[in-house]
């Protein structure tokens, strides 16, 4: 009979976006050893994440990272959907019980090399380009082996690896749910004309949907969907879609960065199978409606570093414990972002019905705290 070899590490975290990263902080201050592995270069990463909401800072505290999201970051505490120049709906979270009563605009490459940086001051580090091939679990631990050759030995292995998740796939959990029918574009561009400072605009116009959000740098993200949208929007691209759907007095001075994108509302079946777990995008996905994605990665992140504590100490219920409470307010999170999504992208004959509806609701002002609770992540405390 083969011995089982030995463990190399307690937790293999596989992904280094703002999940793994802040799993690896968590687990590094529990004093667990870890390894955190990833398939992509430093800095590969694309900022498709601008938003921090209240709840996700509020978790990143206990790190010392929140601080300093918030000393890089622009403080929103609003948030407008107008019709062009008239306003329909202003959620303020100004107002909210939270030592950040707002949503605050970074940057997803800012907020990775702040938490990179924490995880280093801890002792920890990424391993890159590690690509991951195979995972192979028994009752003690997993064996993962990379294209390189090399394997890791742990007591647990998580995926953080993102939708198209290779973890998830070799645990065999399924990832159920569809896509939708639209492409979005999104652009970091600069601006000139009556720009908002501290406050994200949607702007719901018959013609289509357009975010508008500061970023620290002085440029504004852009996202709107299009049916047939280009690899890399141009200015001129941009400045169209301002042009039909957003206040009418904007320019675009130049395009930092752009994308196209289709988005997909998914759960995993399961946050656990054995020795292998899930967080971040490898056990959800959904639209961006309400900038929910990345808070709902790293908020799983808290939660599962608690579960594997436990579960080191020997407790693993915890674990199952973690799928059970994590899975159902991924549901919820899919479910709003959905209903967001199909208000946005209805056909254009409903669109003024839809605003105008809007605009009553507006004036409700349970509603609007309502919404100000889902946006900002309070009400999954």
């Amino acid at each position: 009979m083969h011995d089982i070899p030995t463990h190399d590490v307690d937790v293999l975290i596989v992904g280094a976006g703002p999940t793994g990263l802040t799993l690896a902080a968590s687990l590094l201050l529990k004093g667990a050893a870890i390894a955190l592995v990833d398939r992509q270069a430093e800095g590969a990463n694309t900022s498709r994440a601008a938003a921090v909401n209240a709840r996700t800072l509020e978790v990143l505290e206990p790190l010392d990272v929140s601080r300093r999201l918030i000393k890089e970051g622009i403080e929103a505490a609003r948030f407008t959907i107008r019709d062009g120049a008239k306003v329909l709906l202003t959620i303020d979270f100004s107002g909210l019980s939270t030592r950040y009563p707002c949503t605050l605009l970074i940057p997803q490459s800012t907020t990775e090399r702040l938490l990179l940086d924490r995880v280093r001051e801890l002792g920890g580090d990424v391993i890159r380009a590690k690509v991951l091939t195979t995972i192979a679990q028994d009752a003690d631990g997993a064996t993962a082996t990379f294209a390189d050759g090399d394997t890791i030995r742990a007591r647990y292995v998580v995926g953080a690896d993102g939708m198209h998740s290779t973890v998830r796939e070799q645990a065999g959990i399924g990832f159920s749910g569809g896509s939708y029918e639209h492409s979005f574009v999104l652009a970091d561009a600069r601006l000139t004309g009556d720009t908002p400072a501290d406050e994200v605009k949607l702007f719901w116009a018959a013609e289509g949907l357009t975010v508008i959000a500061p970023l620290p740098d002085g440029s504004f993200r852009i996202v709107a969907p299009v049916d047939e949208a280009p690899d890399s929007p141009s200015a001129r691209f941009v400045q169209d879609i301002l042009d039909a759907r957003g206040p009418g007095d904007l320019a675009v001075t130049d395009v930092v960065w752009g994308s196209r994108f289709r988005i997909h509302h998914r759960v995993a079946d399961t946050y656990r199978a054995g020795r292998i777990l899930l967080a971040g995008d490898a056990a959800h996905v959904h639209s961006p409606a309400g900038g929910q994605g990345m808070n709902l990665g790293i908020q799983d992140a808290i939660a599962l570093a608690e579960a594997l504590g436990a579960a080191l100490n020997g407790d693993q219920h915890a674990l199952d414990d973690y799928s059970a409470t994590r899975r159902p307010i991924a549901e919820q999170v899919v479910a709003l972002t959905d209903r967001l999504t199909k208000l946005a992208t209805l056909p254009r004959a409903l669109r003024p019905l839809r605003n105008g509806l809007l605009g009553v609701a507006g004036r409700i002002p349970a509603a609007r705290r309502t919404l100000a609770g889902r946006l900002s992540g309070l009400v999954y405390r």
